[in-house]
């Protein structure tokens, strides 16, 4: 008989922390929201950087983007030898799989070819895809069997066709319900726990492709949700005084026009991608049932960034407002679903780096590296009710502190240009960087980030 629980590590891509049914109430996520009910929401997890490579990278190894040089998207690789917490699970006595995508390494070629390397990372089982626009040309056994019935040639079509026209372009998928990609990557897993008889306990990653842009959600969930039911954008944040200026400036500056029509559009549609992903979700969740394992299984969900549909004017993320930097958070034990804790929010900030070490702790594994995610294990078993003063967030050599009651943004010459009371001020409306109200709070929080960045400085060979 198992005395170690099944881990079940379920990650989106792009999805904001507002929205699940549970976060901000306008998307139908029942089977998400029973991770919450049954365990515990963490309602302040930031990312460590608001854009997809430098945020799974800090995911896997621990550490920081001022600890592995990686800032932005670019062709990189994670090598083998990189100490990573999904090895330390593997040590820990788990099978471990892997469904869907993870970006350790740059989407060209064909990953069919670099199974070994995802192995050296730490996982047994391999299915990997890459994200929506990588589709286009990244072969794949999932884009393999798109060219096997042929889908892929309308699939290329109408990416380039999408972005040939405009970034946000809204509209159904040319591909078939079962084919799109988060049912392949919730299916595939479904398949495999299904079948999964094997002595030891599974560790089982199901990455999510979407609500990643492009806007292509497929019937019937393209319609699930009318536009004039979504939420209003939040508008760019009011300046309370004279300020330095940064990256977000220039992405405002920058921004494409769009009309409270499009931003509907595009959000009703992200919200379609979003149901369609809790009920693969939901699917999964039955298969555990029928198996008789949710009562012996620890289920952990999070994304990497958020989106900003619309919020400030802006599309996609790359920034440090909540719609970008703020993700969902939700651990559910065998003892939360019981206890006292279950369907409890925690305030505390995390960072979505935490993830690794509870899941190993859960796991009876140890991390013999030195990397700076912390095991939120004290908060799930009611010990502690916080693990971090502050988290932080990086991008392009801005980085951001957030606590409990204030956020700030320091741009690439280490100057205060975003400054937030969250607890007055959590939709972020007004900008209080160079408020001379507030420079004591300015002071304080850009001493604390020069004091976090000292003590986590370790480059990604370890040294």
């Amino acid at each position: 008989m198992r005395t170690k629980p099944n881990i079940l590590l379920i990650v989106t891509d792009q999805l904001r922390s507002d929205g699940l049914g549970c976060g901000g109430g306008w998307i139908s996520t029942p089977n998400i929201d029973r991770i919450s009910r049954e365990g515990v929401y963490f309602e302040n997890c930031f990312t460590t950087s608001p854009v997809c490579i430098p945020a799974r990278l800090s995911l896997a190894t621990g550490l920081y983007p001022h600890n592995t040089g990686i800032w932005d998207n670019c062709m990189h690789t994670l090598s083998q030898e990189s100490p990573t917490w999904m090895r330390a699970i593997r040590k820990a006595g788990y099978r471990t799989s892997l469904f869907g995508k993870t970006h350790l390494h740059p989407h060209k070629g064909d990953l069919r070819d670099r199974e070994d390397l995802m192995r050296g990372y730490g996982y047994d089982e391999i299915d990997e895809i890459g994200g929506p626009r990588a589709c286009e040309f990244l072969l794949s056994h999932m884009t393999a069997r798109w060219e096997a019935r042929n889908y892929w040639a309308d699939y290329r079509t109408d990416i380039r066709d999408r972005f040939a026209t405009k970034p946000h372009l809204v509209r159904p998928s040319t591909l078939p319900l079962d084919e799109y990609y988060d049912c392949y990557v919730g299916r595939k897993a479904r398949e495999y726990l299904e079948g999964y008889q094997r002595p030891e306990p599974w560790f089982c990653t199901i990455s999510f492709s979407g609500p990643h842009e492009p806007w292509d959600t497929p019937e019937p969930y393209a319609s699930k949700y009318a536009p004039e039911d979504m939420p209003a954008a939040l508008p760019p944040p009011r300046d309370s005084g004279k300020r330095p200026k940064g990256a977000l400036d220039r992405m405002i500056g920058n921004a494409p026009r769009l009309s409270e029509r499009e931003i509907a559009e595009m959000r009703a549609n992200y919200a379609g991608n979003v149901t369609l992903i809790d009920d693969q979700i939901g699917a999964v969740f039955e298969v555990m049932e029928t198996k008789g394992w949710m009562d012996h299984t620890v289920i952990l969900f999070t994304s990497d960034h958020g989106e900003m549909n619309g919020d400030a004017g802006l599309i996609y993320k790359s920034n440090m407002l909540r719609s970008a930097v703020s993700v969902p958070l939700l651990i559910r034990t065998p003892e939360t679903a019981t206890g006292n804790l279950a369907g409890s929010r925690n305030a505390s900030p995390v960072e979505w780096i935490d993830a690794g070490p509870t899941l190993v702790e859960l796991a009876g594994g140890e991390l013999a590296h030195r990397q700076f995610g912390r095991s939120l294990l004290p908060i799930l078993n009611g010990s502690q009710n916080t693990c971090r003063r502050d988290a932080i967030s990086e991008i392009n050599g801005e980085i951001m502190l957030a606590d409990e009651a204030w956020k700030t943004v320091l741009n690439e010459g280490g100057e205060v240009y975003l400054l937030f009371d969250r607890l007055n001020d959590p939709e972020e409306r007004h900008n209080l960087a160079g408020s001379q109200a507030c420079q004591k709070v300015e002071t304080d929080l850009k001493n604390r980030v020069l004091q976090r960045l000292l003590q986590s400085q370790l480059r990604l060979d370890g040294k």
